[in-house]
């Protein structure tokens, strides 16, 4: 074999081995081979190849040169990981979480070229009604878990109870943008003992969706403004509204309208002492209500179908309202108003005058109440890169980063108020939720209720009971069961 072929032949096998150690990530058989790739070029030079053959050779040497950079800086980066209830690679358009989704495409390889050569963000998608139980599974186990995980106001406790999150607090006050938090978001993402176990961005509460030409002179402010106007629409052949009212979802029902009616009322599920609390006059009284409007027929059945079938009836228009989160507008769709118009979307209805956002109603001299849930996120104890959960942190903090997050993830208000004032938030749709919920006292459905997948199934299980399957049961004693049951499981 000539001096040429023997150079150009260990050459293609140094690329051979250089490739192969990248794809194994072996570090310490990339610094051999880049020991022997300058082996190599030395030899080149030596080999008396023609300046064509040398300048070829050079290029290949070139090339392998910038694979083994692209492969150590590989091997420098931390993978970083998170879970979220949302799919990158889920491109259906037609999917409830597409925003998320495509939220996720656009934002990973941003985070990734920002963190370039520290960080590779790796998203682990989770089922949104299953991702915390499994959290708390692999948190007892001993298993991985992830550096960032998504947290909401719903899951909150059961997080809190199991010791599965870490406490921010000490960190998060140090931060620049931690003193611009919305106190009422810093509230919700505390836990009993004062440790902070998220990092709240994006503000949910609850209001209502209304069908403008359904209500001319707008949603009712007092519950016998909204009787007279649910017997109107019941002549007119429409529902006066629809709502999550089954028991599917684990009693998830318990946190949407029930909990703003209740709160509407001046009515509670616990006490101070941590007590489940259901048999308040207020909360029996919100209850009566609610089953009163039941028997009139003021909703269609599809309220109590579960699978969300109840948002079928706004959207084409059957029932006039609908109670729900902020978010609902990226679920809710499409769309067909009562005088025809259909839209794709919600935010196009609200933008055409055909959809109005409003407060819940109340009793005259109450002021409305509303869910407040929070968007945040947290760091489960024994996250494996906390640095690169804090960076994360903080580079969603970010103007630019979070905005976006507030939007598309968060569906919702931004947690940091000096976002407030971003063009995006100046919208029809935000100026409308901001107006209705001025008019609300919104607060977390569980107070200080600590088994809260516990007691959703209770109190949903008792209101279906008496709203549903028997309406002639006696109010008063069937949620003193449920909360019977519940507090006799803390003695």
């Amino acid at each position: 074999m000539t001096s040429k072929f023997r150079v150009m032949f260990f050459m293609v096998l140094i690329a051979s081995l250089v490739l192969s150690a990248c794809g194994a990530g072996a570090a310490d058989e990339v610094a051999a081979l880049q020991a022997q790739l300058e082996e190599a070029k030395a030899a080149a030079e030596q080999a008396g190849l023609s300046a064509e053959d040398l300048a070829a050779a050079q290029s290949e040497l070139e090339a392998i040169a910038a694979e083994l950079a692209d492969a150590e800086s590989e091997l420098n980066e931390t993978e970083f990981v998170t879970w979220f209830q949302y799919d990158e690679t889920n491109e259906d358009e037609a999917s409830d979480e597409r925003a998320g989704n495509a939220y996720l495409r656009a934002t990973i390889p941003a985070f990734n070229e920002a963190f370039d050569g520290q960080y590779t963000w790796v998203n682990r998608p989770k089922a949104w009604d299953t991702m915390f139980q499994e959290l708390v599974a692999a948190h007892i186990a001993g298993n991985k878990v992830p550096d960032i995980t998504e947290m909401n106001s719903q899951t909150m406790r059961i997080l809190e109870q199991n010791g599965v999150m870490m406490d921010l607090r000490p960190w998060a006050e140090q931060q620049d943008w931690f003193a611009s938090l919305d106190p009422g978001a810093l509230e919700t993402c505390t836990a009993l003992d004062g440790s902070l176990i998220c990092i709240p961005l994006a503000l949910r509460p609850h209001l209502v969706y209304v069908w403008a030409d359904h209500y001319p002179d707008g949603f009712p402010d007092t519950t016998d403004e909204f009787m007279t106007e649910a017997e109107r629409l019941k002549a007119e052949g429409v529902y006066a509204w629809t709502y999550f009212g089954s028991t599917a979802n684990g009693g998830n029902g318990a946190t949407r309208m029930v909990w703003s009616l209740v709160s509407s009322f001046g009515g509670t599920y616990s006490d101070a002492d941590g007590n489940m609390y259901l048999t308040s006059p207020e909360t029996i009284a919100a209850v009566e209500f609610l089953r009163e409007t039941v028997v009139n027929g003021y909703n269609p059945e599809t309220v109590f179908a579960g699978g969300f079938i109840e948002e079928d009836s706004f959207k084409d228009a059957s029932a006039a309202a609908i109670p729900t989160g902020l978010f609902g507008y990226r679920y809710i769709n499409p769309l067909t108003a009562p005088n025809g118009a259909e839209y794709d979307s919600m935010i196009d209805a609200i933008d055409a005058g055909d959809v109005v956002l409003d407060h819940m109603f109340a009793p005259e001299g109450q002021t409305p109440g509303c869910g407040n849930d929070v968007q945040g996120v947290g760091v489960p104890k024994g996250a494996e890169n906390l640095d690169a959960a804090y960076d994360f942190i903080n580079w969603i903090m970010e103007p630019a980063q979070n905005v976006p997050f507030v939007l598309d993830v968060g569906a919702g208000f931004p947690a940091n108020r000096d976002m407030l004032e971003a063009p995006e938030f100046q919208t029809t749709f935000y100026q409308q939720a901001a107006t209705a919920l001025e008019g609300s006292v919104c607060t977390p459905w569980y107070t200080t209720l600590e088994r809260t997948d516990e007691a959703l199934e209770l109190i949903m299980n008792a209101v279906y009971k008496v709203i549903k399957e028997d309406q002639t049961a006696d109010i008063a004693t069937v949620l003193g069961e449920a909360e019977a049951e519940y507090n006799a499981a803390e003695e």
